[in-house]
């Protein structure tokens, strides 16, 4: 039998969690999201609040939550601040590949460390040329002896940053796709590893996302995660979902080309729209309802297609590197200034209701087109016809019937023909 109710011990991490993001996070919040910054002494007094790594496994000395108590913890954090909030979870994501590792020595040694001191780790997957095709990695983990030598740069690494330890996946061979996956556990501290600037986002700016980048970077045999052949399904196994490879255009995916197809039908219509409002006015015309029509329209499709756009564009499209973001942020404006789009449309459906004077006559005076009278006198020129105002039904004879016989309303229902 299915139970949602959370236990005792989840709902008091639920007030903990709750109490910590009104007193920590919320004043804090807004400030650090302008200056684009992450506050360390959050994370640092979250992880005193025992509000992180609650997820390491028992049997190395952790709370062993499953992912209810994350759901829980992160939703009342996310509240206060949605980028703090996606930092502190994303130790969890970082500990993953090592929870998931068998490779035992390794879990007791970390597990230790993260757990004794404040310790961050993240999750590096995503490269400057590839997200979410995580068969496509290109940074290189090359042999030699026991140990592997990693060269090439992750990406999008939130916590990136201000990490001190890092889940990196490689591949031994680009051209191999998944068979050539492995794993490590890197820390910040070693020759080779470096950390690229902070990158600027729209938003989540109290979350730290930056490059990596590893040059001739030795990684010990000991801190293998996953060895070559394993480390796609580590992967796959650390996001809980798989996620599709490409090897293409993107622009080659039909879900792509149908999005473009629908931006560019939506702008035409909407250059159509305001052309129609400016003729009218340029004619002398009253160009109310057709700059209305126009005004929301247009607008609204401004948005959805800058949405769209960045959409495509991925993350690239969410920094500040490029310029879709801004296209969004100002293309919010346009529903609000001259005249909202719920005032357009209270002046659109104003003149749809009462001012517009259509040519077909009102449904209850249609021409009787069809034969519903199940009694067979339909049709007679001695009989008159009554129409249910209601479904339609077409009754004939001297008067209506007592009750509908398909909606079942009384007479009064009934409109002579």
């Amino acid at each position: 039998m299915l139970n949602f109710q959370l236990s005792p011990p989840q709902l008091e991490l639920q007030r903990k969690a709750r109490e910590f993001a009104l007193k920590e996070i919320l004043p804090l919040a807004w400030y650090y999201d302008e200056i684009d910054e992450t506050p360390l002494e959050v994370l640092q007094k979250a992880h005193a609040a025992g509000l992180i790594n609650g997820d390491i496994p028992e049997e190395y000395g952790g709370k062993g939550w499953g992912l209810i108590e994350s759901v829980v913890l992160t939703e009342e954090l996310a509240a206060a601040c949605p980028g703090l909030a996606t930092t502190i979870f994303d130790n969890s994501l970082g500990m993953e590949p090592l929870v998931l590792s068998k490779n035992e020595s390794l879990k007791k040694r970390y597990f230790s460390e993260i757990l004794k001191d404040f310790k961050l780790i993240c999750f590096a997957t995503s490269e400057p040329t590839m997200g979410s095709d995580v068969a496509g990695i290109r940074c290189r983990a090359e042999r030699d002896g026991n140990d592997y030598i990693l060269n090439g740069t992750k990406y999008w690494i939130t916590n990136g940053g201000i990490s001190d330890y890092m889940s990196v996946f490689a591949t031994v061979d680009p051209d191999s796709q998944h068979e050539g996956i492995c794993a490590f556990l890197v820390e910040r501290s070693w020759e080779g590893v470096s950390i690229g600037r902070k990158i600027p986002k729209m938003g989540q700016r109290g979350s730290n996302t930056t490059g990596i980048n590893f040059k001739d970077v030795r990684v010990p045999a000991e801190n293998i995660l996953a060895p070559p052949g394993e480390g796609f399904m580590l992967a796959m196994q650390t996001f809980a979902r798989t996620r599709p490879a490409f090897g293409a255009r993107i622009s080659d995916f039909q879900a792509i080309q149908h999005k473009i197809a629908e931006m560019y039908q939506k702008v035409e219509t909407s250059r159509l729209l305001v052309w129609k409002a400016a003729w009218e006015a340029d004619q002398g015309l009253d160009p109310t309802i057709a700059a209305s029509i126009a005004k929301f329209y247009s607008t609204e499709t401004c948005l959805e297609v800058a949405n769209e756009a960045l959409q495509i564009f991925a993350g690239y499209g969410y920094t500040k590197m490029f310029p879709i973001e801004k296209l969004l942020r100002d293309a919010r404006l346009f529903r609000i200034y001259e005249g909202t789009s719920e005032v357009q449309r209270y002046i659109v459906s104003g003149y749809a209701l009462h001012a517009y004077q259509p040519v077909m006559p009102p449904l209850d005076e249609l021409p009787i087109h069809r034969d519903l009278d199940p009694t067979g006198t339909a049709g007679t020129p001695d009989h008159t016809a009554w129409r249910c105002r209601i479904c339609g039904y077409v009754h004939y004879g001297e008067s209506p019937p007592e009750e509908c016989p398909y909606c079942f309303f009384p007479d009064s229902a009934f409109k002579e023909m």
